[in-house]
């Protein structure tokens, strides 16, 4: 009993450390959290201790992540869910700690699919270009399964609670992110929606509280995402989660524009999205886009050259199609002293927003002796 109690005084020591109110060299930081791991692990019977034990691991993890041992942080990672996940049963607090840990498990295991922005680096999935390599995408499957068991754990939580019902949320938000990291586009902005709704509800239920602060910026971040995950959309994806009630209205005019940037009739686009005629031109007259071009020539090592402006630029369009840009730039670039000559090929790409990996551009076409008609593809 007295070695448990000092170990628990230990403990909370590092809680005070840890939060702030203790100030502590990084040095003295990394010993008391060593000597509090020993610790904890001299009582494996013990369910709190067990439980605390996943925690500080984590928390010894986070330090290693954050100096750039991501391996060494894995690693640590995987013994600390080991005793959160023996701890789970005995406590929903302890089956907290054990979905926050799959939290962080699944955005270290991720951490090389995103950008310095923390935005998909490859947002096709397998249809990339240039995707990841294949450990890089085995560990972001590993952590879309981690993220979905922890999922999976807050929806077990009684979800009267308003702290389980925030943390569900919380970690839609984070699945949301690990599928768009593997180009599962459409997947991501329907878990995203999901959160998206489980936020506004946390919103309305604690107005002015510190919880209802959380979730506008998360409301914010989901946001931003859902926009940009609407880029990597065909039309027929939109249609199915309109379908499922996964579309809000907000984002319809981003919505019509994406069908319009694929060539959608604006007819076809009202009948499917179910909307009138005079909703869509109204979104296609008010809502713009970002058309970004880039045209490469091949030089005689076979390698290609990006041609300069204005051949590689960008402008914002409303109610314009990707093909009727791609196509003008053709015809433009055919009929310009930087074109080669017969014999000579060239290529064009057109992307919504911003250049990227090849796949992802809304218009793409190779001229060259052996090509058709210079017609978009």
């Amino acid at each position: 009993m007295a070695q448990r109690e000092a170990v628990l005084r230990l403990d909370e020591q590092w809680a005070r450390v840890r939060s702030g109110a203790v100030a502590a060299e990084p040095g003295e930081r990394d010993r008391l959290l060593g000597e509090l791991i020993t610790a904890l692990r001299a009582l494996p019977g013990d369910p709190e201790c067990t439980a605390r034990l996943g925690l500080r691991l984590a928390d010894q993890a986070a330090v290693r992540f954050a100096a750039g041992d991501r391996a060494s942080a894995l690693a640590t990672i995987e013994e600390a869910l080991r005793s959160s996940e023996r701890a789970a049963p005995y406590s929903p607090e302890y089956a907290r700690w054990y979905a926050r840990g799959l939290i962080n498990q699944g955005v270290w295991l991720a951490w090389p699919l995103s950008d310095a922005d923390r935005l998909p680096r490859h947002p096709l999935g397998p249809g990339a270009e240039e995707g990841p390599s294949a450990m890089e995408r085995a560990a972001g499957e590993r952590a879309r399964d981690a993220t979905r068991a922890a999922v999976a754990l807050w929806e077990s939580l009684d979800q009267h609670d308003p702290v389980n019902r925030r943390g569900l949320a919380q970690a839609k938000v984070f699945l949301g992110d690990r599928l768009a990291e593997l180009g599962f586009a459409a997947d991501a902005v329907a878990w995203a929606v999901d959160a998206e709704s489980d936020f506004r509800k946390l919103l309305l239920s604690h107005p002015g509280s510190e919880e209802s602060l959380e979730a506008e910026d998360a409301l914010d971040h989901i946001g931003r995402q859902l926009e940009l995950r609407l880029r990597f959309l065909d039309f027929d994806s939109l249609v199915g989660l309109r379908a499922e009630g996964l579309l809000p209205e907000r984002l319809l005019p981003r919505a019509v524009a994406a069908a319009r940037i694929c060539g959608v009739p604006a007819a076809e686009i009202a009948a499917r999205l179910r909307l009138s005629a005079d909703q869509v031109a109204t979104m296609l007259e008010v809502t713009s886009w970002l058309a970004v071009w880039r045209i490469d020539v091949r030089g005689a090592d076979g390698l290609w050259d990006i041609a300069g402006y204005p051949w590689r630029d960008s402008a914002e369009v409303r109610n314009r199609s990707a093909s009727e840009i791609g196509g003008e730039l053709l015809k433009g670039f055919m009929n310009s002293a930087d074109c080669p000559r017969e014999g000579g090929y060239w290529r064009v790409h057109v992307w919504w927003q911003q250049e990227g990996d090849p796949a992802g551009a809304v218009f793409r076409r190779i001229i060259g002796p052996e090509s058709a008609a210079p017609t978009p593809s």
